[in-house]
């Protein structure tokens, strides 16, 4: 990672943007690191298969911010004389220490070869981010990106439908529709990965074909940087990011009738439901901070996430490694750190919930102090 020092807000630079991205992060780390799975609130984790809680929103938030990042990242460079050829290397070159900041976060603190998953959240962020730099730099038209997210949602669900599943048959008919374990998503994994290798041991939530939709949604995020940056007035921009909003809910909801929303499965209805919801967030906040210029420091919690969105999440995923590799003795059972703290401080405190949702909470404002001395240091980390 390269160090900058810059001013948080350039001239002209979308604030809503940040406060979005430091939003997702925050609560990405919130549902990541609840104190008791078992105990916490149902709308804190993900839904066990179809249908949607607000933790099946995040990751996608988190991607199709991505996306609009790579709008205003390459049309900044751009503007400064870069080549694309450089560009590109240095896109190039992002993705692939993304990518092995996810291998970290998987393996961290034991790395062991047998068992190291591939697959992962910046893994799947750092292919989106590449094909979609690459996509940007070879044509900045509008028409090349809806018929990317077009191609990728609808080829998708021709796959996930329609086409017949070695040994099991068709879906729809042979195997229930987006059966757990009988389907394409899970079949290429397996054959790909050994058992070891995979988040669910038969299937991975970040699996190889389910990227495919998942540039669907870097895709949205281009889209809406094309919006955002056109010539337009400021309300006028959020009134079509209001109407993205409900156009993608309102498709969501009904592509859902067909094909499940599914976040495990990255199902298309997903892609357009989840980019609906981010809209609608990015709407309100665009609306309040770049149209009516509420004070910058109404927002001042989600820039400091939104700063160093890549820092704030190694540091959660780091630190819960280490919380879950140090073991203790707690009312006559060895457990680790993580276990040891929620329930010598948090457990009792009113409903096993609740409890669980303050551990959230603290576990959220520790790994808010070290973004809050970069950021109170102008200090920006760029992969």
């Amino acid at each position: 990672m390269g160090t900058s020092v810059v001013e948080a807000q350039k001239p002209g630079r979308v604030l809503s943007l940040d406060i979005v991205r430091g939003i997702t992060i925050a609560f990405m780390i919130l549902v990541n690191d609840n104190g008791s799975e078992k105990d916490a609130y149902a709308q804190l984790k993900h839904a066990a298969w179809n249908g949607w809680t607000l933790t099946d929103l995040v990751f996608p938030s988190f991607l199709f911010m991505v996306g609009i990042a790579v709008v205003y990242s390459i049309e900044a460079r751009l503007a400064k004389g870069e080549t694309k050829r450089t560009l590109m290397l240095h896109a190039l070159q992002r993705a692939v220490v993304l990518f092995c900041f996810g291998l970290i976060v998987n393996a961290f603190p034991h790395f062991h070869l047998a068992t190291w998953r591939i697959y992962g959240v910046l893994q799947r962020i750092s292919i989106c981010y590449l094909v979609m730099s690459a996509l940007y730099l070879y044509s900045r038209r509008v028409a090349t990106f809806v018929a990317v997210v077009a191609m990728a949602l609808v080829g998708y669900y021709v796959i996930m439908r329609w086409i017949p599943v070695p040994g099991f048959g068709m879906p729809g008919r042979d195997v229930p529709l987006l059966d757990m374990d009988n389907n394409w998503v899970a079949y290429i994994d397996r054959a790909l990965m050994p058992a070891a290798r995979l988040y669910q041991k038969v299937r991975d939530p970040e699996g190889l074909l389910s990227t495919l939709p998942a540039l669907g949604t870097a895709g949205l995020g281009v889209l809406t940087g094309f919006w955002l940056r056109s010539a337009r007035s400021g309300i006028q921009k959020a009134g079509g990011l209001l109407a993205g909003a409900v156009v993608g809910i309102a498709s969501g909801e009904l592509w859902n009738v067909w094909f499940p929303i599914n976040k495990k499965m990255w199902t298309s209805s997903y892609v357009l439901f989840a980019g609906g919801c981010t809209l609608l967030v990015l709407a309100v906040c665009y609306y309040v901070f770049d149209v009516k210029k509420l004070r910058r420091e109404w927002g001042y919690p989600w820039l400091v996430f939104g700063s160093n969105a890549i820092t704030a999440y190694m540091v959660s995923e780091l630190m819960a490694g280490a919380l879950g590799s140090i073991h203790l003795m707690c009312g006559g059972t060895m457990v680790n750190l993580q276990r040891y703290i929620f329930r010598s401080v948090f457990q009792d405190v009113g409903s096993p919930g609740f409890g669980s949702l303050l551990y959230s909470l603290a576990y959220v404002a520790v790994c808010f102090i070290p973004n809050l001395v970069l950021y109170r240091k102008k200090i920006f980390l760029k992969v």
